[in-house]
């Protein structure tokens, strides 16, 4: 039965991620994402990764892929130039395809794996098990993506904020200093003398 399940994700992975690249519309293809990630992260739970299952699904399908999705959907991208781009790069794609099948083919076709990946069982625990390779052996390359993730965060941030002429933008300290006299003007309008209605009748009827 867990390989009937595991036959099931895994075509509807592959179905998801043809049709990331083959539909014409991004939300569309953002909507497929999320299914082969969701799909993607089953069959890591099958294979007992239970960590980088829960990984994909939170940081990828709950933070990145929402994201991406809110930002195709709110930006006006022109279809035309996305229909006419698909087919000069059909043949480089096509070539990329072919190269991923045929890896793929001679991986199910082993008959066993070899001696030098065959390692000992795998704890019972393996989120503390990756935990401690994580932070032991290999400490200074996860401190320094770590650092390039940080220099990545700032360097948008400062894209983000620089300042461009022509555009207009608020100043949060003078909104906090800002008081009622600044936005508030009492303008006194005198009142209009009154005008009795049976002299102004009287005064139309002469006119007339």
């Amino acid at each position: 039965m867990q390989l009937v399940i595991f036959y099931i994700f895994a075509a509807v992975l592959l179905f998801a991620a043809t049709m990331v690249i083959t539909s014409k519309n991004p939300v569309h293809a953002a909507m497929f994402l999320v299914l082969a990630f969701f799909n993607a992260a089953a069959v890591w739970l099958l294979a007992q990764a239970e960590f980088l299952g829960i990984a994909l699904v939170l940081v990828y399908v709950g933070a990145v892929m929402v994201l991406f999705l809110f930002v195709v959907m709110m930006l006006d991208i022109n279809l035309a130039p996305l229909r006419e781009g698909f087919t000069r790069y059909l043949p480089i794609g096509g070539a990329v395809a072919l190269v991923m099948i045929l890896e793929m083919v001679l991986v199910v076709s082993a008959r066993q794996l070899p001696a030098a990946a065959a390692v000992g069982t795998l704890p019972e625990n393996n989120t503390k098990a990756l935990g401690s390779v994580l932070y032991t052996t290999y400490l200074y390359p996860f401190e320094l993506a770590a650092c390039l993730l940080l220099v990545a965060i700032i360097a948008a941030i400062l894209l983000t904020h620089r300042r461009r002429g022509g555009t207009r933008h608020q100043d949060p300290a003078k909104q906090v200093r800002v008081r009622k006299a600044d936005r508030l003007r009492i303008v006194k309008v005198p009142a209009e003398p009154r005008v009795d209605s049976s002299a102004a009748g009287a005064q139309q009827t002469e006119t007339k």
